[in-house]
């Protein structure tokens, strides 16, 4: 007659094995992601006509780049499907150009625009799946910082005024942001993420140049950038 206590052995061995098989759990509640990865950032833009005071220029325009950045996200999820997103990362720094009867005066200006967003996420699957799509939706704050003026927009602005300097601001704002995405689990702990992010996003301008007779001018326009931003990013959870 065998030993019952042979059977323990095999049991714990089974147990082990049942473990290993298991799958790695991706995301579940309470837990945090870090994503570390790259942002472009396109736009689908508009101008209106440069308006100098109360003239408009004729046919006027302008154009700007797109751009790329580095990009920080983190986290939490507070069910395994619902999560919460705060999107970070290096302020991106955008060209200005002239279009139209601008165009001739080249690159207009840079400005560096800032744009933390938060976003809430619902997370399709479960925490096993290695593959999770997620819609979601939030709200960014839009501002921008280092605003500086090429020497052919200012030259045209003083109107032939050796002493006249100008100044720019740019309008700041809360936008809404759409965004979809896929989660892709290596293991328990990493992962990466492919997501595009949509904002409806516009500007205005304002121009102030200060003659040396002490008077001062506006010129004002209206940019509509609307950016669709793709990000690919590879993420860590603790």
């Amino acid at each position: 007659m065998k030993k019952p206590f042979n059977v323990l052995p095999k049991l714990a061995a089974l147990s082990v094995l049942a473990a290993c098989a298991a799958p790695a759990m991706a995301q579940q509640a309470g837990d945090n992601v870090v994503n570390l990865g790259w942002a472009h950032i396109g736009l689908n833009q508009s101008s209106e006509p440069l308006k100098l005071g109360t003239i408009t220029v004729p046919n006027s325009g302008a154009h700007v780049s797109n751009a790329d950045t580095a990009i920080l996200q983190m986290t939490h999820f507070f069910t395994d499907n619902i999560a919460v997103t705060a999107d970070l990362g290096i302020p991106p720094k955008f060209k200005l150009s002239g279009e139209g009867s601008l165009k001739g005066l080249g690159q207009l200006g840079t400005a560096t625009q800032w744009s933390p967003a938060i976003l809430a996420k619902y997370y399709f699957g479960d925490a096993n799946s290695q593959f999770r799509p997620y819609v979601g939706a939030g709200a960014a704050y839009v501002w921008y910082s280092n605003i500086k003026l090429t020497s052919s927009l200012t030259g045209l602005l003083a109107g032939g005024d050796a002493g006249a300097s100008t100044s720019a601001d740019l309008s700041s704002s809360f936008v809404p942001v759409a965004n979809v995405g896929i989660a892709y689990n290596f293991d328990k702990n990493w992962s990466a993420n492919f997501s595009l992010s949509y904002v409806p996003l516009d500007t205005k301008a304002d121009l102030s140049t200060h003659h040396s007779d002490g008077t001062t001018t506006h010129a004002t326009t209206k940019i509509t950038l609307n950016p669709l931003v793709s990000v690919l990013t590879v993420g860590y959870k603790f």
